[in-house]
């Protein structure tokens, strides 16, 4: 299956290097590897490989001391972009296909045992004015800090709030609309129907659909190049830019343990448990002038925690994870492209999931090279598990976006 994809993959590029060998593009580094739009102006396409590369020491705490670091290197992500427009610019499209062993992992009986290799496939329908209707597989419009691309993260990787309890993509459609409030106050409501078990499921629908709603408000009007959804003040915003949102996400019997990803919740008897969750977040982006902040709180509940066999009392073992987290993050850039940001997270689940609490302090430094598209990252990052040492674990790493 490796094999296939990197023909397509392989395939896919030499035909495009063809096409561009006849026309002349003025694309520089950063702004895609090959920008491609038909003479009858009929579609376009935009190839913008990436990759990023992680090195990562670990050392844990025994209850007496720290123990000998453990040393990981990875390729962290591995990707290939597509994007452009079909037939009219106001019919966009994304398909975005990950490489990395991360990327593809997640190999069930419920994906036919395959590589999960599409991340995003999805079309983009401006039909009238403001609105927008989105079909296909992509991200869910959750907490702000999943939505960001992963190309576009102030620290090496995001926190423990968005990996417990974000939504991340799913296959369904999803209705945008903006609205102007008077002056430059904008208001942005997303709504999506989704299939609630998240992306590359092809034996289902099992459980019931997923619903999710998302307000924004923006009173000082847009931020510069989309910075609502990219970290760290890179444009440098001339004057304060506010971005609040709010999500609440509720997947009709649930059938996995984190409604979109963990374990499916299987009985003995081949059946599957369900219960419904409910996820909510708040959240904001700040940037004025090289400082950029930003806040999340995440709160997911279910029905019944506990995955129970046929007779209702008998545990099968699954548990439902549930629990709130917050999660503050700010940064400064200076001038000469350097960045120095930190971050505190906090997790508490249900006494019923018997996890722990936990704590979080991160401190990360930055060399942007060309923005997020080629740059170097660092950060140091102490953890405690109610109350106790646990681990401090540092990491360093590149992205290069084509």
């Amino acid at each position: 299956m490796k094999l296939k994809l990197s023909i397509i993959a392989i395939l896919a590029i030499s035909v495009l290097t063809q096409i561009k060998a006849q026309e002349i593009s003025d694309t520089s580094f950063g702004k895609g590897l090959i920008n491609f739009v038909a003479k009858d102006s009929s579609f376009s396409i935009k190839f913008a490989p990436r990759f990023q590369v992680r090195s990562i020491s670990s050392w844990d705490h025994d209850g007496n001391q720290y123990g000998s670091p453990e040393h990981n290197f990875i390729v962290r992500r591995s990707r290939l972009k597509f994007d452009g427009f079909a037939y009219s610019p106001k019919l966009k499209y994304k398909l975005e296909l990950g490489l990395s062993n991360r990327d593809i992992s997640g190999a069930n009986d419920f994906n036919r045992n395959t590589p999960r290799y599409i991340l995003d496939a999805v079309i983009m329908w401006n039909f009238s004015g403001n609105w927008e209707l989105w079909a296909g597989q992509t991200k869910l419009p959750g907490n702000v800090e999943r939505v960001v691309s992963s190309a576009n993260l102030q620290l090496v990787d995001r926190s423990l709030l968005n990996s417990r309890f974000n939504i991340d993509r799913d296959l369904g459609i999803q209705l945008r609309h903006k609205t102007n409030l008077g002056g430059h106050f904008l208001m942005r409501e997303k709504f999506s129907i989704s299939q609630g078990e998240g992306r590359n499921v092809t034996e289902g629908n099992e459980g019931g659909l997923q619903y999710t709603a998302r307000l924004e408000f923006l009173p000082f009007g847009k931020f510069k190049s989309k910075g609502d959804y990219s970290q760290s003040d890179l444009k440098r915003e001339a004057k304060p830019k506010l971005m609040a949102g709010f999500t609440y996400n509720y997947n009709q019997d649930a059938v996995r343990e984190r409604g979109f990803a963990g374990d499916y919740m299987i009985r003995t008897d081949g059946s599957i448990y369900e219960t419904d969750q409910t996820t909510i977040f708040a959240d904001a982006m700040f940037k004025y002038n090289g400082f950029s902040f930003m806040g999340e709180y995440a709160k997911r509940t279910a029905d019944d925690e506990i995955a129970t066999e046929l007779d209702g009392t008998t545990p099968t073992g699954d548990i439902v994870l549930t629990g709130n987290a917050l999660n503050l993050q700010a940064g400064y850039l200076f001038k000469n492209n350097c960045e120095i940001a930190a971050r505190f997270t906090t997790v508490e689940y249900e006494a019923i999931t018997t996890a722990l609490p936990t704590k979080q302090y991160t401190l990360g430094f930055n060399k942007f090279v060309v923005g997020h598209k080629l740059k170097v990252q660092s950060d140091i990052s102490y953890t405690s598990l109610d109350g106790n040492d646990d681990n401090i674990t540092f990491r360093l790493g590149f992205d290069i976006h084509f």
